[in-house]
């Protein structure tokens, strides 16, 4: 794809202000890829990562455990722009320009991604799940200034993911990340929690978050949209950006959405549960002091 000064591959902002603890000037790689071909997945083989938790980090929890609890819940999706109405002969999906990750949260079809991996409203998206099948739907609703979408697949079998009850967690403790980074197979990536604010917006164009989890993972294109969860399997977040330094190294740090906002957002476009209502009510403000 040619580029434009800007892609859907990756965008970068340079950054004046830093994480605690750190000084390098940070820059964003947005982690969707602009591609026409998605991978086949033939079975659901998950690798795990570790390579960012510090060598003096708590045990990594027990993975096979968690990942029979929480992978029914991720999907891989590649996203299509639509086709012209009324072009005899064609589909009504285009060719495909981004791919990425994603997660089931109800009974009735619908996954949470990030926006820029949507990309537009109404694009079509194919969507391969935990049973190895393809499920045909599409981008139904985008948030672009938290960058979230919400997308309604096709009689998509799955299991919902379950969000932590507040989402709140203090720094040092243990997540992972589900995603498939291009070009490669289905990962578990084990992390900790940085910090559970950035402290400044993010935008890159026309999407971005006014804050965000900063999280210790070493996450690769591809894994946007992916799940975050805590060491009990539950949801508290969504992987939409990597960081890494002016010389575009990586830090081993991403940023998640919290899963508060990704209630909020849910419960503003569908019928949710009592767990996604309670969980949108509240706010990370109240986790600062805790993550420090």
């Amino acid at each position: 794809m040619a580029n434009k000064g800007w892609n859907s591959d990756e965008a970068r902002s340079s950054l004046s202000t830093t994480v605690p603890k750190l000084t390098a000037a940070l820059s964003f790689l947005l982690l969707a890829a602009c591609s026409s071909q998605q991978a086949s997945l033939e079975d659901r083989v998950i690798n795990v990562e570790s390579d960012a938790i510090p060598a003096s980090a708590s045990p990594a929890p027990d993975m096979s455990g968690l990942l029979r609890q929480t992978s029914p819940s991720y999907v891989t999706i590649t996203i299509a722009e639509a086709r012209r109405q009324g072009r005899p002969g064609e589909g009504d999906a285009g060719q495909a320009v981004t791919s990425g990750s994603g997660f089931i949260v109800d009974d009735s079809g619908h996954v949470l991604t990030a926006g820029h991996v949507a990309v537009k409203n109404g694009y079509s998206v194919t969507a391969r799940g935990a049973d190895g099948r393809l499920y045909s739907g599409r981008v139904v609703a985008i948030r672009p200034n938290n960058d979230m979408a919400l997308i309604a697949l096709k009689g998509l079998n799955g299991k919902p993911v379950e969000p932590a009850s507040s989402p709140c967690m203090p720094r040092g403790a243990s997540v992972f990340s589900l995603g498939k980074p291009h070009a490669q197979g289905d990962t578990a990536r084990l992390g900790q929690v940085e910090s559970m604010s950035f402290g400044r917006a993010v935008s890159y164009n026309g999407f971005g978050y006014p804050d965000a989890m900063v999280l210790r993972m070493n996450t690769k294109k591809g894994e946007s949209g992916g799940p975050v969860f805590n060491g009990s399997g539950q949801l508290t977040g969504m992987v939409v950006s990597t960081l890494s330094d002016g010389n575009g190294r990586p830090l081993n740090l991403a940023h998640a959405v919290p899963s508060s906002s990704l209630a909020d957002f849910l419960c503003s476009q569908v019928s949710c549960s009592a767990r996604w209502q309670s969980l949108a009510g509240q706010s990370t403000q109240s986790c600062r002091a805790n993550s420090s």
